[in-house]
């Protein structure tokens, strides 16, 4: 409060003296139609799907006014969709594709929007949350998805835009209970409860728990557990000042990890493995435990001076041990008979520890100047986000059963067969495979300070301008050591300073719609991915004679046309966009060592997307979504690049989730999600196309179907069915550049939810 005070205060002063007044808009009456109150401050009112405002205050108009694409998820559409781990949620949505850990990265969840890397995009309420982790859906409120380059609002990176999280805050509106019970196939369960509690007129406190537990549907014996805590305290010290204080908890692990499946074949003919085993070995794991306080300050300053402001300090601890597997040609050692077959690789691991501290400030300032009314955005934030990471040392026990060379001798691999195709009696178990955490090799530390202009402002009644301007000042250092002997083998840091902005204008047709046309910039900066180090082909530091310095950031711009409907009675919202990314100097990794280049490369991405969300009856609702985008390298240090499309980029993809109230009690849905072939290769360049135009390693299309209904036994009681997969298809969502992980979608799984409110 402080330091946000020493930054506001004088502009306090400025608007208590101001001689214009702006009118307070009057508030229309709320109307209950028989339905539950939702507690989202976001929500539009008796359209579940749809959210009216998004969840960060520096957005100071509606969506349907704002100039650009936020794609939000509501927390009736999550829940009534039965996913709860946000990678499935997002997996759901057009325009974003799923990576795998890429080898040595597996931490968590990896997410590319409009064929950009989003994986350190991903905020919660605002502020930055570093690491990779795998993230939960149990304390969010709703999940907004903004596409295109964003770093006016959220600074380094966000390329093709970022997914920031609204969680749940107590509130002083209701008190509510609801308590869900899931049991389902694969030995699923899953526990959660909600409550909000006011006491008198200034205190509330939320209080969200979270116990879940099933095997990976269609992969036992591959298991995930989820444990989370999210407490929320509310203070209203008066009408202009409140105080809301969060702590947030979460324990994931996922026990013997399943990375699916593998390619076979050659190209033309290069296909996923079809009857893959569950070949992770018993001590594998994938595992995140995340602690985080929040405070926020929401604070009046004089009637049109608004200050908001968040202090976060947070926690986590991500790890995993994992094993891979591929097929080809291996050789008995007794008799050297050659045969194909599956077989485990050596195992891959890593562990990083995340200490960070971020502390933002907003203030909004409502102002008639000229005639014309401006909502002021002033902003400061610091942020210190600390990484260090490090790997396992792994050691097998088991008795080799295959030969990695031709000819007779002593056994030396792990195969899923033996030369007579009798598959091994217990495969979970085959290479006694332990782990040891060994000490870091790498610390990663990112200081920054930003301060943020942005103006919306009414020239007409019809027109509206938006722009926007953020300076980010950055001092990253990266020390690289042996972990087995202790040497320091780096020790690297820059600092430099990014400006980028945002303008919008928007021309009103009438009350129902809009038409508007956006530009905007991201810069992202060499070494600023915390997980990759001088891995220069995943994203990690290009270095140069020894030193991190001498790269530009690498810099996004877009353009954007789009047109928003807020139809019957602004319970539907109506989208459609028309865009062009271009990425110039981006920086190139040759392998996944150190050597690369420096601003060598060039990408662009232009596209279509358009959706429907909310009412579009009074019987169905629901939200669709459709994207159509090419992408396409303009430049590269490698010739035979240039022309081909970006890796892991699907051209297509659509989704659907409706659901039909059929009686006041009984309602029906159903749910489609559609994803076009992409082709694998290293993150943010070229494909990996052979000079016959075959795509070396690729993920074949996909279409899903889900299920779902729903019985309202009472206005207390009410049981949900979900079947996930219902036709239980096979399907992949990612390739490893070698194709030799293949990440595949879950099977067909049965949820029954029944939800008890008080």
């Amino acid at each position: 409060m402080g330091l946000s005070t020493a930054i506001f205060m004088p502009l306090a002063a400025m608007a208590q003296s101001a001689a214009v007044a702006i009118p307070e808009e009057k508030v229309q009456a709320v109307v209950v139609y028989g339905k539950a109150i939702d507690p989202n401050p976001n929500g539009q009112a008796g359209a579940p799907y749809k959210a009216k405002t998004s969840g960060d205050a520096r957005h100071t108009r509606p969506l349907a006014e704002t100039p650009q694409t936020i794609s939000v998820v509501t927390k009736a559409a999550i829940d009534d969709s039965g996913f709860t781990d946000l990678k499935q949620i997002l997996n759901a949505q057009p325009g974003i594709t799923l990576g795998t850990g890429e080898n040595g990265n597996a931490f968590g969840d990896r997410y590319i929007i409009r064929g950009q890397e989003a994986r350190s995009d991903v905020f919660v309420d605002g502020l930055r949350d570093p690491g990779m982790s795998t993230r939960e859906s149990f304390a969010i409120e709703q999940l907004e998805i903004s596409k295109g380059p964003n770093s006016s609002f959220a600074g380094r990176g966000t390329a093709g835009g970022a997914i920031n999280a609204i969680t749940k805050q107590a509130t002083l509106d209701l008190d509510f209970t609801r308590f869900s019970l899931g049991l389902g196939s694969d030995h699923q369960k899953r526990v959660s409860v909600d409550v909000n509690k006011a006491m008198g007129d200034s205190f509330a406190l939320r209080a969200n728990a979270l116990y879940g537990d099933e095997d990976v549907p269609g992969s036992a014996p591959s298991n995930r557990s989820r444990q989370g805590l999210a407490l929320s305290g509310l203070w209203e010290i008066n009408k202009d000042l409140n105080l809301t204080l969060d702590y947030y908890g979460l324990r994931t692990k996922d026990q013997s990890p399943t990375l699916g499946s593998y390619l076979v074949g050659t190209v033309p003919n290069r296909v996923p493995a079809t009857n893959v085993p569950v070949y992770a070995q018993a001590d594998d794991f994938l595992s995140s435990n995340v602690d985080t306080v929040t405070a926020r300050i929401n604070w009046k300053l004089a009637p049109n001076l608004n200050l908001t402001s968040l202090t976060r300090y947070g926690q986590s601890s991500n790890g995993y041990v994992t094993t891979g597997a591929s097929s080809g040609t291996r050789y008995d050692g007794a008799t050297g008979t050659a045969y194909t077959t599956g077989y485990l690789d050596n195992g891959h691991t890593g562990w990083q520890d995340v200490d960070y501290f971020a502390h933002q400030s907003n203030l909004r300032w409502d102002k008639q100047l000229a005639g014309l009314k401006h909502e002021f955005i002033l902003g400061a934030e610091y942020t210190d986000h600390k990484v260090v990471s490090g790997n396992y040392g792994l050691s097998n026990t088991g008795a080799f059963n295959c030969k990695t060379t031709a000819g007779i001798g002593t056994n030396n691999g792990y195969c899923f067969t033996n030369s007579n195709g009798v598959a091994v009696s217990d495969l979970h178990n085959l290479a006694g495979r332990t782990s040891t955490r060994r000490s870091w090799n790498q610390d990663w530390h990112v200081k920054s300070l930003a301060l943020t202009a942005m103006d919306t402002v009414d020239l007409t009644d019809k027109i509206t301008v938006f722009g926007g301007v953020r300076a980010d000042h950055f001092d990253l250092s990266l020390v690289r050591r042996n972990n087995l002997t202790g040497d320091v083998t780096g020790d690297y840091s820059y600092q430099d300073t990014l400006l980028n902005g945002h303008v919008g204008l928007s021309y009103k047709i009438n009350k129902l719609g809009m038409v508007y046309a956006s530009a905007a910039s991201a810069q992202d900066i060499n070494g600023g991915e915390a997980d990759s180090g001088t891995s220069s082909g995943y994203g990690g530091a290009v270095l140069y004679q020894n030193q991190i310095a001498g790269a530009k950031p690498e810099t996004s711009k877009n353009l954007e046309l789009g047109t928003k409907w807020n139809l019957l009675d602004e319970k539907l919202l109506a989208t459609a966009a028309i865009f062009q990314t271009t990425k110039s100097d981006v920086m190139e990794g040759a392998n996944y060592d150190t050597v690369g280049t420096f601003n060598t490369g060039k990408n662009r991405v232009h596209g279509a997307e358009f959706g429907l969300t909310g009412n579009m009856t009074d019987k169905l609702s629901g939200q669709i979504g459709v994207a159509f985008l090419k992408s396409r390298v303009l430049d590269s240090a490698t010739a035979t690049n240039i022309g081909k499309p970006l890796s892991n980029f699907a051209e297509k993809s659509y989704s659907a989730q409706l659901k039909y109230q059929l009686t006041d009690a009984f309602s029906v849905g159903a749910a489609a999600r559609y994803e076009g072939q992409r082709c694998g290769g290293q993150p943010d360049t070229a494909a990996g196309f052979n000079s016959a135009g075959y795509c070396a390693q690729p993920v074949p299309a996909f279409t899903v179907f889900d299920l779902s209904a729903a019985y309202r036994f009472s206005k207390s009681l009410d049981l949900r069915v979900n079947v996930l997969n219902a036709g239980d298809k096979d399907y992949y969502t990612a390739v490893y550049r070698s194709g030799s992980f293949l990440y595949k979608g879950d099977a067909r799984a049965v949820r029954l939810t029944l939800n008890y409110k008080m």
